[in-house]
């Protein structure tokens, strides 16, 4: 691992670990600190969805065209003045500035996959992608447990302030990072246009239909597992560190899988996920569906590897741009229709999810770019 990505990956591990914190209790906060109602808290999940989506092309373009390192940066302090910011917050309005702020540094996931993968080496695109997953997951696994035991201590104010801290730090390794040449395509023999190649438009198809099935039953897991299931903080807290040692390991575990088997798979394991949550009734059963919940994070450098195969090196920022995009418009409208379902029967959205992914199964089986269909350009 040369000296850029040993960098990126403990700036990710702190990153994790802050995030880990605060970042799944806010449909909790939302509810306890500022009494929000459930659609209400899928509205603003789903509007943190839209800050997200909005920047991510036109970051994607500017990593190709200015280069990646300044891209990073920016959303690394930006993330550090949001946290803040939610931190000290008393009203809902303030708050809310800060979780929209936090929404936009998701800018920073198109620079940092093509960054990554411009640093590889001779390591494999999905294994690079994977490892970075790994880092910032395991970052993740310490931070759900603590952010719990501190909302039950000092509440869950002080879990954004302690995060902010852990954040300086991670602003440090990336500030040391190195900057990196910008990729050019020869201009007598230009790529072909991204809205013109099939196989990209019908790979951002499958993705587009499998995240929304993977994403329906997650945003409001939060409030069925303190409201319906009577689940502590700190409960809660062991739960998402499951959860984030399941995106650890399965991240690694994948590192090396046949991407397009391993998108499937890691489907097959949010099916597992939901079921779980469904049906089970203690501690350790929602521990488990949450760990195996880390196929649905598993699953993105699966496709984006996929994707990679399909383009051409100068357009890497702009397809990891448009793939972040459609994850990010995936958040928009899940979150309200999850909210929806939950005030109308808390447990429905959980066999619909199931019903929803073993149909994205088939789909992407027969519909993702097979390897012997493939052309690579770079």
């Amino acid at each position: 691992m040369n000296r850029n990505l040993f960098f990126v990956a403990a700036a990710l591990f702190l990153w994790g670990f802050g995030e880990g914190m605060f970042f799944n209790f806010v449909p909790i906060y939302l509810d306890n600190q500022f009494l929000v109602g459930k659609y209400e808290i899928g509205l603003i999940l789903g509007a943190f969805g839209f800050f997200m989506a909005v920047t991510h092309i036109p970051a994607g373009r500017l990593a190709d065209r200015i280069g990646r390192k300044p891209l990073l940066t920016i959303a690394w302090a930006l993330g550090l003045v949001s946290t803040l910011v939610m931190g000290f917050a008393l009203a809902l309005p303030l708050f809310l500035i800060g979780l929209f702020g936090y929404g936009l540094t998701a800018f920073v996931s198109s620079p940092l996959s093509s960054y990554v993968t411009a640093a590889r080496g001779k390591w494999p695109v999905g294994t690079v992608l994977s490892l970075t997953t790994a880092t910032f997951g395991m970052g993740m696994v310490l931070g759900p447990i603590t952010g719990g035991w501190i909302g039950d201590h000092y509440g869950m104010r002080m879990s954004f302030l302690v995060a902010a801290v852990v954040f300086v730090f991670s602003n440090l390794f990336i500030f040391f990072i190195e900057h990196q040449p910008i990729d050019h395509h020869d201009p007598d023999a230009p790529p072909p246009n991204l809205l013109s190649n099939q196989r990209f438009i019908a790979l951002m198809g499958v993705l587009a239909f499998a995240i929304f099935s993977m994403y329906l039953s997650q945003p409001l897991t939060p409030n069925f597992l303190e409201g319906v299931r009577g689940l502590s903080l700190s409960g809660a807290g062991i739960i998402f560190t499951a959860g984030a040692l399941g995106n650890s390991l399965l991240a690694i575990a994948f590192s090396r899988v046949n991407p397009r088997r391993g998108f499937l798979f890691a489907q097959a394991l949010v099916i597992l996920f939901a079921l779980f949550i469904w049906k089970g009734t203690s501690l350790p059963v929602f521990a488990l569906g949450y760990f195996l919940l880390g196929g649905f994070r598993a699953g993105r450098p699966m496709a984006m590897a996929q994707a990679r195969e399909l383009v051409h090196e100068s357009q890497m920022g702009i397809t990891y741009g448009i793939m972040e995009t459609i994850s990010a418009v995936i958040f928009i409208i899940t979150p309200p229709i999850a909210g929806f379902l939950f005030e109308r029967d808390p447990f429905i959205v959980y066999p619909l999810a199931i019903g929803l992914i073993v149909v994205s199964i088939v789909v992407s089986y027969f519909f993702s770019p097979r390897k012997e269909q493939v052309t690579v350009t770079s």
